[in-house]
């Protein structure tokens, strides 16, 4: 273990009574003290993982381990024991079984680390001895399966997500930044290749990788139609490429001119433009090619589109006819009919229940009606009654004003000489009488003698 990262994994490196005890080897018989041999089990497993992730590989060798965790010329003694215990509890896979449990396909591979050779140290000799070789590469499970899901993410956040298809090279440039080593990359892709997320074929020699598309479970193999298009792709990529560098040369043989122009070497800045014309023509001719591949992808994707939406529409029309089979226009009439008929069934019975006591209820109605009727008939007793004698003093028939006007004293036509008590005095006197009765005398306002 280099000492940069012995204190970030290792905060007990430095205590020598924990350490020469962790170094120490493993007893023979787990039973004679399981606390501390479990302890140390725990404790070397889990800084094997670290120490995996530190340096970013997903796999181990017992001949990397010894020197990786090397402290003060010692390695630790039980390193082969917890590679044992490791793989029986199926925490790490030698790397020869980890391929060979992926489809068939794989095993085509040219890669060199996922050879499968045939070996005769099996996984049963692995339990059984507790000789472990030094060289032998075991995967760590835990750490392939995030590698894998890392470099997942990547694939469909990079702009190559709409590819479909990847060289392998490519790939091994997209994923520079998760997988520390081509066998890392390797290692990760035959999970996803386990997990039915990507698959890789062979084609001309190439290898190239199948990543599965969104809205899908799982990847499909690898058709014709899509060597087509990957070919495609790859030869848009190629002018695309090329089209550029003929447009830097171009602008370099314009710079080239402009500079011997300024030098007085016409004929010399002339033959310069003339390149640059056939540069420019030869970038056109490369740039229609390219528009064509273009719109040929671009056809395909749409014709794809349009695949993606007839299944729907297959889909959907299936799952209408399903839900619909027992589902007949003579049926819903005869539902309507039924319905109908348990409707005026039930206002029937509810009309012969409400009409037992219907004849009490209109009875008693009546008998509420007339008693207002006979209240409303009766003469208001907080009015005066009618009047029934003329207003006149002679009986002589004259209008209500006429008999009220000659009741009322004369006007007087000279100078009032009189006292304000004598005017006070007289009104108090005065009396309207109508229909035989006294009106009730009220106060009068007080006069102001006449000056």
């Amino acid at each position: 273990m280099s000492n940069s990262s012995e204190t970030t994994l290792l905060p007990e490196w430095d205590d020598d009574e924990r350490m020469n005890f962790m170094f120490s080897d493993f007893k023979e018989n787990r039973d004679v003290n399981t606390t501390d041999w479990d302890s140390k089990m725990d404790f070397w497993t889990a800084v094997i993982s670290l120490s995996c992730r530190d340096r970013g590989t997903v796999c181990v060798n017992l001949q990397d381990l010894n020197k990786s965790f090397r402290r003060k010329e010692k390695s630790p003694l039980g390193l082969a024991t917890v590679i044992q215990t490791m793989a029986r509890c199926g925490k790490i896979q030698r790397e020869s079984e980890f391929a060979a449990n992926v489809d068939c396909g794989w095993l085509s591979w040219g890669v060199g680390l996922l050879l499968v050779k045939p070996l005769k140290w099996t996984f049963s000799t692995l339990l059984g001895s507790s000789h472990v070789p030094l060289e032998e590469s075991f995967v760590v499970i835990e750490l392939v399966k995030e590698k894998a899901a890392e470099l997942l993410r990547v694939y469909q956040s990079s702009d190559c997500a709409s590819r479909s298809i990847l060289s392998f090279q490519e790939l091994c440039t997209l994923s520079s930044d998760v997988c520390a080593d081509e066998s890392t990359l390797c290692m990760a892709l035959l999970q996803l290749q386990r997990d039915k997320q990507v698959m890789v074929s062979l084609h001309e020699g190439e290898k190239i990788v199948k990543f599965c598309q969104p809205g899908q479970d799982r990847v499909s193999p690898v058709s014709d139609v899509d060597i087509g298009i990957y070919q495609l792709q790859r030869s848009e990529k190629l002018l695309g490429e090329r089209v550029e560098k003929l447009g830097l040369e171009a602008d370099k043989c314009k710079e080239e001119a402009r500079v011997l122009l300024r030098e007085g070497k016409k004929s010399q800045a002339l033959r310069c433009l003339r390149g640059r014309k056939r540069v420019e023509k030869r970038a056109d001719n490369l740039f229609a090619k390219l528009e064509s591949i273009r719109g040929i992808l671009d056809r395909i994707a749409q014709s794809q589109t349009d695949k993606m939406v007839m299944q729907a529409y297959q889909a959907g029309v299936a799952a209408l006819r399903l839900s619909l089979k027992d589902v007949t226009v003579e049926r819903a009439e005869s539902l309507v009919d039924q319905i109908q008929e348990l409707c005026d069934t039930q206002d029937e019975v509810n009309q012969t229940i409400s009409g037992v006591t219907s004849a009490d209820e209109d009875m008693d109605e009546l008998e509420d009606e007339l008693k207002s009727l006979l209240d409303e008939s009766k003469p208001d007793a907080g009015l005066p009654e009618i009047p029934t004698n003329r207003l006149g003093p002679g009986g002589e028939p004259s209008l209500p004003g006429d008999n009220l006007f000659n009741s009322l004293p004369t006007v007087p036509q000279s100078h009032l000489h009189i006292t304000t008590e004598q005017l006070e005095e007289e009104l108090n006197q005065l009396t309207l009488t109508d229909s035989g009765f006294q009106q009730k005398k009220s106060p009068a306002k007080r006069l102001e003698p006449t000056q």
